[in-house]
C-alpha cells in the first residue's frame, strides 16, 4: 500500500485535502477566537470573528458548551477551565519542559534579564516556557501560551530562518506586517532580508520593532538527534543593553545552553 504523501508533508494538510475534517479546524477556530482583549463574547461577536454566520456560529458553542470547553453566561460565552487540558497535554507530551525551564532561569540568572522558549504557529510565535526578570519589559504580560506576531520578534525570525524556502514563502504570501513601532519592517522583501541573514549567521536580534524600548535576541534550539524545537530568547531594554552586549556576551551564553539542552533532551 503506497505511503500517504501528506504524512511528508511539514506544513499539514491543504482545506481542500480528503482528509482535512474541516468541522475540527472550525471547532478550534471558535476557540482561538477567544483572547486577552475578547475573553467574553456574545454570539455575534463570535461569528464576526471568525467570518461565521449566526447559525454555524451557534452550533459550533453549543458543541464546546457540551463538551465543556467553552462556559455560557446569559448573552455571553467565555471558554471553561477545560481547554486548560488542551495545553497541558502540549507540556505533558514534550517532557522535555523542565529541562528548559532550568536553563532559561539560569540564562536570566546570568544576564538580569528576561529568557522565554517559543515554537512557531503559522505566522505567530507560542511561548511555551519562559524565565521572567523582576522588571518589566513589555506592556502586555508575557506568559506561557502567549502569541505573538512571528515577523516582529527575534524568536519569530529565527523560527522563520529554520524554515525551508517554500514553507517560508507560504508564511510569507499571507502575512500582513503591522508597523507597531517607527522601527518595525512593514516591507515583505525587507523581512525576507532579515529572516535570510537570521539563517546565514545562526541567531537573531530585532531592535525596538514590536514595541519602543524591547531589544531581543534569539538563537534556534536542537535535541541530541537535531530535531528542531524551537528558539530562544533573551529579552532587554534598549536603552539598559546595548546591541554589542548582546552579540559578545549574550549570544555566547545562548549558544552554550542550547547545547547543553541538546545532551539533555532526546
Amino acid at each position: 500500500m503506497p505511503a500517504d504523501s501528506s504524512d511528508d508533508n511539514p506544513t499539514g494538510l491543504a482545506p481542500d485535502h480528503r482528509d482535512f475534517v474541516t468541522a475540527l479546524a472550525t471547532g478550534l477556530e471558535v476557540i482561538r477566537a477567544f483572547d486577552t482583549d475578547h475573553p467574553r463574547m456574545t454570539l455575534s461577536e463570535v461569528a464576526t470573528r471568525t467570518g461565521m454566520n449566526r447559525a454555524k456560529a451557534r452550533r459550533f458553542l453549543l458543541t464546546l458548551h457540551g463538551l465543556g470547553y467553552v462556559r455560557r453566561q446569559a448573552r455571553y460565552f467565555e471558554l471553561a477551565p477545560k481547554t486548560l487540558e488542551l495545553g497541558y497535554a502540549f507540556l505533558s507530551a514534550n517532557n522535555y519542559q523542565h529541562v528548559i525551564r532550568q536553563h532559561l532561569e539560569h540564562v536570566t540568572q546570568e544576564t538580569g534579564e528576561s529568557s522565554s522558549m517559543g515554537v512557531l504557529q503559522g505566522a505567530n510565535v507560542i511561548y511555551v516556557a519562559r524565565s521572567a526578570a523582576p522588571h518589566r519589559l513589555m506592556t502586555i504580560a508575557l506568559a506561557v501560551g502567549t502569541q505573538l506576531p512571528a515577523a516582529a520578534t527575534s524568536m519569530g525570525r529565527m523560527l522563520l530562518a529554520t524554515l525551508d524556502r517554500p514553507q517560508l514563502e507560504a508564511v510569507l504570501a499571507d502575512l500582513e506586517l503591522t508597523a507597531y513601532t517607527p522601527c518595525t519592517i512593514t516591507d515583505i522583501d525587507a523581512l525576507r532580508v532579515e529572516v535570510d541573514t537570521a539563517r546565514e549567521q545562526g541567531f537573531c536580534i530585532v531592535d525596538q520593532e514590536l514595541e519602543s524600548g524591547l531589544r531581543s535576541l534569539a538563537v534556534p534550539v536542537y535535541n541530541m538527534h537535531g530535531l528542531l524545537l524551537g528558539a530562544i530568547n533573551i529579552s532587554t531594554n534598549a536603552a539598559r543593553v546595548e546591541r554589542k552586549t548582546l552579540e559578545e556576551r549574550f549570544l555566547p551564553l545562548l549558544q552554550h545552553t542550547c547545547e547543553q539542552i541538546a545532551r539533555q533532551v532526546s
